[in-house]
């Protein structure tokens, strides 16, 4: 470092000289308000030589960085996490059932056991999902539903005079409420209408009816004697609803309808029949 401070005394008095050495500074005229101040700076290339590396790590002395060499021996495990490098103590003990393969070692890792995908369709748009629960247990999707409802109804009337319209009209409504029972997925509503109509029909009278603006059934007497109560059973199945929303209820109304009545014709009962599938896939 070379000499830091000289002092010589005489007379009751002492002087001293201070003088800076090899990387040290001196500061201060040495009074008691301004005090002299050695300090000292090492240089990282004044060390570095007394540096060097070992088993697994590396050190360069021109730049002074430290790393750490990855092994590759077969069952070493090494996870980067956050802070650092962890490498845990003991081997891993990896059970693996159904869907996992391997025992969690470096030469051994864990994988899904996956299968081949056997449709014509991509499964990155077609493929269900996998998601963790709120325990931790892995889950598919939601299982699909279809229930089934119905109404049926018979309803008298006083012997009614047919409309005499070219066109059936509706002279009653009949309802069937459903509610999709699917927490998840919309459904679609399948329905089964069945409606039968009961007419009485003097000599010469004809009479025709229908559903929401369908004429379905037509009857003339063309005889000479009366026609009391003759009717026709006839159903249809068609979409009611393209996608009832998870939870959600409707109403489905069909309205009856009558027309082409002449002669004095008329009806006198009307019996309803409404069946709905719900189906949420």
């Amino acid at each position: 470092m070379g000499e830091v401070a000289r002092c010589g005394c005489g007379g009751g008095l002492c002087n001293c000289t201070v003088q800076a050495g090899n990387n040290v500074t001196v500061s201060g005229s040495g009074s008691a308000a301004n005090p002299y101040v050695v300090s000292s700076e090492v240089r990282c290339s004044d060390v570095r030589g007394c540096l060097s590396g070992g088993p697994g790590v590396t050190f360069n002395q021109a730049t002074g960085q430290i790393s750490a060499g990855l092994s590759t021996q077969a069952g070493n495990n090494l996870t980067i996490r956050p802070d650092g490098l962890y490498a845990p103590t003991g081997a891993a003990t990896v059970s693996t059932g159904c869907g996992l393969t391997g025992n969690g070692s470096g030469s051994s890792p864990v994988r899904v056991n996956t299968g081949t995908w056997p449709y014509a369709c991509s499964p990155a748009t077609s493929g269900g999902a996998i998601v963790c629960d709120a325990n931790g247990v892995l889950r598919g999707e939601p299982r699909g539903r279809i229930s089934y409802v119905q109404n049926g109804e018979t309803r008298n009337y006083n012997d009614v005079l047919v409309p005499t319209s070219t066109a059936v009209v509706p002279v009653d409504t009949f309802s069937l409420d459903v509610t999709n029972p699917d927490p998840c997925r919309p459904a679609v509503v399948l329905l089964e209408r069945e409606f039968d109509v009961s007419f009485n029909l003097p000599a010469g009278a004809g009479a025709a009816w229908g559903a929401d603006g369908d004429e379905m059934y037509y009857m003339r007497n063309s005889g000479s004697s009366a026609i009391t109560s003759i009717h026709s059973q006839l159903t249809k199945v068609y979409q009611a609803l393209a996608a009832l929303g998870p939870g959600a209820s409707s109403t489905i109304t069909i309205s009856v309808e009558l027309g082409r009545g002449t002669g004095g014709a008329n009806y006198n009962r009307i019996q309803s029949l409404l069946r709905a599938i719900l189906i949420s896939l």
